[in-house]
């Protein structure tokens, strides 16, 4: 089988799997193991093409499990979110993995009013029916440190050990019989003629691997694009534009001056949520992330955006200081190009896209992808099994 090639000389060797998907990140992850309990018979494999799983965008993000809000009614954005947030705390919950429900607040002036009021209007379209409108003493009362005029409180937001969420994913996945091959990056796909699969070309520790497959699945994330354009016969109008985003994040020393998330209102072209203070499960802040436009995956972060990070901060919190504020992590993030430069939706292609049977696409698969990998799951294993194509 696919994994005793990877470690072996027989390079000329040809395995023979049902599925393959390409990207162990949160969301390929989730797809591994929502495909095993569809397909308990037949042979998947998990290609990652770096030694562990998750290592790019599903890593490094705010952890934070979101309820909804923000997103256009009736988008893929929307509907896994919401419906991804109650399938994720259920999944903690019965695996016990790490997390708090700890709620945020989105706070603005009285100029911002009607931002927050389209806010409201717009989680309630998405089924979000928590929230609740704060004035600037129950403001105050919960967050002493927050000078805000108006609020909403958002009770279903809360935080996650993302690497054990992962790691339970990769476990569950692995009982069942899924096969990760790690180190393992897809270098060129042909299409078998009529509905035959796939003919795949694999680079693992500097050997060709040749690997059949009857369904592929394109969740590379940041690399998505780029495996597309290997697939022989796809027509480059279905290989988006894909802008990479960095999100840097300044780690704020000593103790929380919070006990929740702090949001700012989103910019209205929804570009990104501000920069927010956020918490981890052992109470430190962390306020993040801007929005950079980058060209390649360097994640060092520039201790000259301090006094950026300084001036949005204290539109909602003036007591800081900027002293104890020190450069911490980045992410980047995939998203689908815009003409406007707005958050596009999650795209997900398969052959009523482009025609090309067994092929399942996934694209700009940015925040809240964490909070709606096991939804996203759901959705792609039920159209492969609607398919009949096993």
């Amino acid at each position: 089988m696919l994994g005793a090639h990877l470690h072996s000389n027989q390079s000329q060797t040809t395995d023979c799997v049902d599925v393959c998907i390409v990207g162990a990140g949160v969301v390929g992850l989730a797809l591994a193991r929502a495909l095993a309990s569809v397909f308990p018979d037949r042979d998947i494999v998990l290609l990652e093409q770096h030694g562990r799983v998750g290592m790019e965008t599903s890593s490094h993000n705010s952890e934070v499990i979101h309820a909804g809000i923000y997103y256009a009614p009736g988008s893929l954005k929307a509907l896994c979110c919401v419906q991804g947030r109650k399938l994720l705390y259920d999944y903690c919950h019965s695996m016990d993995i790490p997390f708090r429900r700890i709620g945020k607040l989105i706070v603005a002036n009285l100029d911002e009013q009607h931002r927050l009021e389209e806010i409201l209007a717009r989680a309630r379209l998405n089924g979000v029916d928590s929230l609740q409108q704060l004035d600037a003493v129950q403001i105050r009362a919960m967050e002493p440190n927050v000078q805000a005029d108006l609020a909403l409180w958002s009770p279903d937001t809360g935080i996650i050990d993302s690497h054990s969420y992962m790691q339970h994913l990769l476990r569950e996945a692995q009982a069942k019989g899924v096969m990760l091959a790690s180190h393992t990056s897809l270098e060129h796909t042909s299409v078998k003629p009529g509905s035959g699969g796939f003919d795949l070309t694999l680079q693992s520790a500097r050997q060709t691997i040749k690997l059949q497959s009857r369904v592929l699945i394109n969740c590379a994330g940041l690399h998505a694009a780029h495996v597309a354009r290997t697939i022989e016969g796809l027509p480059s109008s279905h290989v988006p534009q894909i802008q990479f985003l960095k999100g840097n994040y300044l780690r704020l020393s000593g103790k929380s001056p919070f006990s929740h998330l702090i949001y700012p209102v989103p910019d209205p072209a929804h570009r990104g949520l501000g920069i927010h203070a956020t918490l981890d499960l052992g109470g430190q802040c962390r306020f993040g992330p801007d929005i950079e436009p980058v060209n390649s995956l360097d994640l060092a972060v520039d201790s000259s955006r301090i006094p950026l990070f300084s001036r949005e901060i204290k539109r909602y919190f003036p007591g800081l200081n900027e002293e104890k504020l020190s450069v911490d992590y980045a992410g980047i993030r995939p998203r689908l190009l815009t003409n406007d430069g707005s958050a596009a939706d999650f795209m997900i292609q398969n052959d009523s896209t482009h025609a090309i049977p067994g092929l399942w696409q996934l694209f700009g698969i940015e925040s809240p992808g964490l909070t709606a990998s096991l939804a996203l799951a759901e959705l792609v294993a039920k159209q492969i099994k609607d398919s009949a194509i096993f």
